[in-house]
């Protein structure tokens, strides 16, 4: 897990023939503005060379916080370094946990019926609209008899599909139960559950796990963890759970200063950004970003693990009575 203090840009133009070539590249430090500047010259340099040489490289490196950041390590404000973990402020301005050991997965609760029934439905009505065009001899009449039941596909499907939802007890308690089966599958792990207010997330006691390894790839099936999440861990090599409020359901309506909220910024809008997050975090105090459920599984407990946990229980609120947001 990287997370940088520092950050800079370096661009280099070379005439190659009767063209012209323009790398720009990112570039990263803990130790000072200047080896970040070194950093990126040195990318830089490098991205040319694969250039040059044939490479299908992309020119120029997106400035983005976290969400895409294939390669490139989070950019994001560091709020506190506590042991191995960073607290950062993302890029809609609520504290984020980032740990490159111990285990966190949010699982999204999600009531829009599978894509594969989607693809019956259109396949089935693909086939009717066909032998209607057919017995019929007109064409016309297989695309009015396409739309007519694809539209009443999809609402039967889809009426059927929330009503055995329902019945099977909505869509927590069908994430609860992935979690419990995952457990009794897994006797060894230690998980505790938490509530988040449009979800569940689960952090691993048992021991601290590198992201790359198969049992996490593994646990974020089982637990049908979202894929972009999954991908982020890879990627940056650390997992990660939001600690404060997100500020749209805290009412603070105004998005964060200044746009688009990707660090560093420029120093002279400084006193703007810290003005926002002033407000916000006056706001964050009354809500928790999750609550604690329960603890399944071993009782097994890495020291490292419970140090994260603890930090993040009392970051999140989550022993508390405070509205979930």
């Amino acid at each position: 897990m990287i997370i940088p203090q520092y950050w800079a840009e370096a661009r280099i133009v070379q005439r190659v023939e009767k063209r012209q070539v323009t790398v720009r590249r990112f570039g990263w430090s803990d130790v000072g503005q200047e080896a970040a500047q070194a950093h990126a010259q040195t990318r830089a340099e490098e991205a040319l060379a694969r250039i040059l040489n044939g490479e299908r490289l992309e020119r120029r490196e997106l400035k983005s916080a976290y969400n895409g950041a294939a390669g490139v390590p989070i950019r994001e404000e560091i709020v506190a370094r506590i042991g191995d973990a960073v607290i950062t402020r993302n890029s809609y301005g609520a504290r984020c946990l980032n740990t490159p050991g111990v285990l966190f997965a949010d699982i999204d609760f999600d009531e829009r019926p599978p894509a594969a029934l989607g693809q019956v439905i259109a396949a089935v009505t693909l086939l009717g609209a066909g032998a209607v065009g057919w017995g019929l001899h007109s064409w016309w009449a297989a695309i009015i008899a396409g739309f007519v039941s694809l539209f009443l596909g999809y609402w039967f499907f889809e009426r059927e599909y929330r009503r055995r939802l329902a019945d099977s007890g909505g869509t927590e308690q069908r994430a609860r139960d992935r979690v419990a089966q995952f457990c009794a599958v897994h006797p060894a792990w230690h998980l505790r559950l938490y509530r988040t207010p449009a979800g569940l997330r689960v952090l691993a006691m048992h021991r601290t796990f590198d992201a790359a390894e198969p049992e996490v790839a593994d646990c974020f099936s089982a637990l049908g963890v979202d894929r972009v999440y999954a991908r982020m861990c890879l990627n940056q090599h650390c997992f990660r759970a939001r600690l404060s409020a997100k500020p749209w359901r805290i009412g603070v309506g105004e998005r964060l200063r200044p746009r688009p909220g990707v660090w560093p910024i420029n120093p002279e809008r400084l006193p703007e950004r810290l003005a926002w997050v002033e407000r916000y975090e006056a706001a964050a105090r009354g809500y928790a970003a999750c609550r604690f459920l329960e603890a399944l599984g071993s009782s097994t407990v890495d020291p490292a693990a419970r140090a994260v946990q603890e930090l993040h229980d009392e970051q999140c609120g989550a022993l508390g009575s405070l509205p979930l947001a």
